[in-house]
């Protein structure tokens, strides 16, 4: 059994591997900014810490952990990017980060690894080009958020604490995100491509980022940064028609850039952005994934039985 601290453990990723973390035994403290949510949510959890002032020493929450697992941050498809908007994204992300980090540093006993999510986003747009952990750091809104909250928890390695970066991609699942605003669209037939259709749209099923997480989290010798997607990255077309093609519905109606951008604003660029990315590392490490075909991990989230 492992004690382990949880942030942003409502979210999407958050809610399944609190509950993976549960079922086989390890015990959970879930750092909440939304407290009767959390308790709602995640009524297995020991204990719920209100999270909100950033300023606050947590160390009593965090001393004799085994691990930190930070989720954390504003979503970045929720809203227009205001600059009120942005700040909350870039905040939610760099300054939890940095109070994790200064109230772990207070630990007399630290935990062993701090795993922190991070983004594709980190690359920024990049048309064709491969992009591996070593690649470099873009040049946008998303790019710069992702930089800096990877290096806010650059001291764990100087207190002797694993750090594990999971860098994210489109997470697929029909609770939240990518494909649960593009389902509707299909349903009613006037389902399409995102924009021109030649970005690369690089995704990961719900199933295996849950047990990517647990398999950092488990072994000991792993740290540095890890590509949390698909060995197998596709364009923005071919994802639209094998969605068409699971839901035998058209995939005939592609939405152009300028109206997403018109609809969206500059958090259009979150989704338009070719981000060809494979996950090296993990696949170095020995992780295998579960579901790398598109089509049959879309007819597992959607519970339609391929054809024998």
């Amino acid at each position: 059994m492992k004690k382990i601290v949880v942030t942003g453990a409502t979210g999407l990723i958050g809610r399944e591997l609190c509950k993976e973390l549960f079922a086989r035994g390890d015990e959970l403290t879930i750092f909440s900014t939304n407290i009767g949510k959390a308790k709602v949510v995640l009524p297995f959890a020991k204990e719920v810490v209100e999270w909100k002032n950033y300023d606050k020493d947590y160390s009593v929450h965090l001393d004799g952990k085994d691990a930190v697992i930070h989720l954390a941050g504003a979503s970045v498809a929720g809203k227009r990017w205001t600059l009120s908007y942005k700040k909350e994204i870039y905040d939610s992300r760099i300054n939890t980060t940095r109070n994790l980090v200064s109230s772990i540093e207070k630990c007399k006993q630290k935990p062993e690894v701090f795993i922190s999510a991070s983004a594709i986003g980190f690359y920024g747009e990049r048309g064709d080009s491969i992009l591996s952990e070593t690649s470099s750091v873009g040049k946008d809104f998303l790019s710069y958020v992702c930089a800096d909250w990877e290096k806010a928890s650059d001291q764990f390695e100087k207190f002797d604490v694993r750090r594990v970066i999971v860098r994210t991609g489109i997470v697929l699942s029909l609770d939240d995100g990518a494909l649960k605003k593009m389902l509707l669209p299909f349903q009613l037939y006037v389902g399409g491509q995102l924009g021109n259709g030649k970005q690369w749209f690089s995704w990961i099923h719900l199933a295996d980022i849950i047990s990517l997480y647990l398999f950092l989290l488990d072994n000991k010798n792993l740290k540095g940064i890890f590509n949390a997607v698909s060995s197998r990255p596709v364009q923005m077309k071919t994802f639209a028609k094998t969605l068409g093609k699971v839901l035998h519905k058209p995939s005939l109606f592609p939405v152009p850039k300028f109206i997403l951008k018109l609809v969206m604003g500059e958090s259009a660029s979150a989704i338009l952005a070719s981000q060809k990315v494979k996950p090296e590392a993990l696949l170095q490490a020995g992780f295998n994934f579960k579901f790398e075909n598109l089509e049959l991990a879309l007819k597992d989230l959607l519970k339609i039985k391929p054809i024998a």
